[in-house]
């Protein structure tokens, strides 16, 4: 293991050590037009102004270590990397059903919406949240179906076409050759299936990060925005892991669909800014934004219930199906016993993150 991997390792322990001892406080209530709460002295303000800039640095460097281990720091092809992606996908899990859905229903039937229809008895969350899964499976299911047919068509033009006396031969070639490749793994027919589970696992992992961005832009917000320390103080570490946690799971997903290396910084380096970037915009809002407005709760409410859609999708049959059935696994008890472990502990891990945010 090489030095970068040891430090990205050793600063992955720091932050599971040391973060915790920041939860200190509860979160603060606000009313539905009314004022934040927060201390309007500006000794508070420039104390809250700074504990949202270490949460700035904080949250960015959480996100790089996590979405940067699994990339740089573990090797594919080893079981250690199943364990890992089972982590990942209950990570990615709780991340959807205990930490973005009650989020979303919370925004989508508060008060402040009034009762009339369809903010009244409506589960307008649970409806966003499916037709969001939904639209991820079409899109996954269309993209791969084009890139299939793409595929044949250019294997079509390629292939000679045999008239007469060569029918028989060609016959015979093609025979062989089939069976040539199924005796190794180095078979072109295996080639064209390669392509095509790769091309899915990109395009999986890409609308995977488009969910997670999605929700991570508005905590970043949220925390932003927030008006007092006892706010933020348990907010910072809460969304530290939070984002540690969850870019462990993309950066899992993004080694395994083996992407060009400029591609692989790109996206890096849009899950670890978003965060970030959030709170910048929070900051620069703080005095004009109410969290509560009708608008504000609609949006957040719409954007976080899509997100879990998108991510509850994602994990089960795109990330738990697979590796609980694939050859490997099946084969083996130990790979069984220690992925399902693996799931719990990343799912058991990311929903304790709730009490806190």
């Amino acid at each position: 293991m090489g030095r970068f991997q040891k430090t990205l390792i050793s600063a992955f322990v720091l932050y599971l050590v040391i973060l915790p001892l920041l939860v200190s406080a509860a979160e603060e209530e606000n009313e539905c037009g009314g004022s934040k709460g927060g201390d309007d002295s500006a000794a508070a303000k420039a104390s809250v102004r700074n504990y949202k800039i270490i949460a700035f640095f904080s949250i960015l460097f959480a996100g790089i270590i996590g979405v940067c281990l699994p990339i740089f720091g573990l090797k594919s092809e080893s079981d250690f990397f199943m364990y890992v992606k089972a982590f990942a996908a209950g990570v990615i899990l709780a991340t959807g059903f205990v930490h973005i859905l009650p989020d979303a229903t919370e925004s989508l039937t508060s008060p402040c919406l009034g009762e009339e229809p369809p903010w009244g008895d409506f589960p307008m969350t649970g409806l966003v949240a499916m037709s969001a899964a939904i639209l991820t499976m079409l899109i996954e299911s269309f993209a791969s179906g084009y890139f299939n047919r793409s595929r044949l068509e250019n294997e079509g033009k390629t292939l000679p076409v045999s008239t007469g006396g060569d029918m028989e031969e060609h016959s015979h070639a093609a025979s062989a050759h089939t069976h040539a490749s199924q005796g190794h793994s180095h078979g072109s027919l295996l080639v064209p299936l390669d392509d095509h589970t790769n091309m899915r696992k990109k395009i999986v992992t890409q609308i995977l990060e488009l969910g997670i961005v999605v929700h991570s832009v508005i905590i970043g917000v949220s925390l932003g925005v927030s008006p007092s320390e006892s706010t933020i103080k348990p907010l910072i570490a809460a969304i530290t892991f939070h984002q540690l946690f969850e870019g462990f799971g993309l950066g899992g997903c993004i080694s395994e669909a083996k992407f060009e290396a400029k591609k692989i910084w790109v996206m890096l380096l849009f899950f670890s800014l978003t965060a970030p970037v959030g709170i910048g915009i929070g900051i620069g809002v703080s005095e004009i934004y109410n969290e509560n407005s009708p608008m504000a709760l609609k949006v957040s409410g719409f954007l976080n219930a899509a997100a879990a859609g998108i991510l509850i999708y994602m994990a089960l049959v795109d990330l738990v199906a697979p590796l609980f059935m694939n050859h490997k696994a099946q084969s083996s008890m130990k790979i069984q016993v220690f992925c399902s472990l693996s799931l719990v502990v990343g799912a058991g891990l990311m929903s304790l993150i709730a009490l806190w945010a």
